[in-house]
């Protein structure tokens, strides 16, 4: 049985290129854990949001960026509150790596690069 829309909440993540080969390799199926030095992974709920954190960010910092895309079960998002960033539109979940494995068990379908940039264009 497939879960129906109203069963999952659509999300998106900005990542750079190694992070983006990660997910590759996992066949479009898991995040990989960050750096050690974060402990949080910080997946956004609109493409706006994480097209400031691509261009922000991760483009000057990286030279590349991508916007993924992805369904999560409501049922194991439901025990995360929703998290303000800072301003109107910057809301994101904060999930303790710890529970990253588990997070990647709840996505449903494929994570989809939605866009893709480069510095200088």
């Amino acid at each position: 049985m497939n879960p129906s829309d109203d069963d999952t909440i659509t999300l998106f993540r900005p990542v750079g290129p190694g992070e983006h080969r990660a997910i590759e390799q996992s066949g479009f199926r898991a995040f990989p854990e960050p750096p050690a030095k974060q402990p949080i992974f910080y997946p956004v709920l609109t493409e706006e949001f994480a097209l400031k954190i691509v261009r922000e960010w991760i483009i000057p910092d990286l030279g590349a960026g991508f916007i993924t895309r992805f369904k999560v079960r409501h049922t194991f998002l439901s025990r995360y509150p929703v998290e303000n960033a800072g301003g109107p539109g910057l809301e994101e979940y904060a999930i303790p790596i710890r529970d990253l494995a588990e997070f990647n068990q709840n996505i449903v379908g494929p994570i989809e690069v939605i866009r893709h940039f480069r510095s200088g264009g």
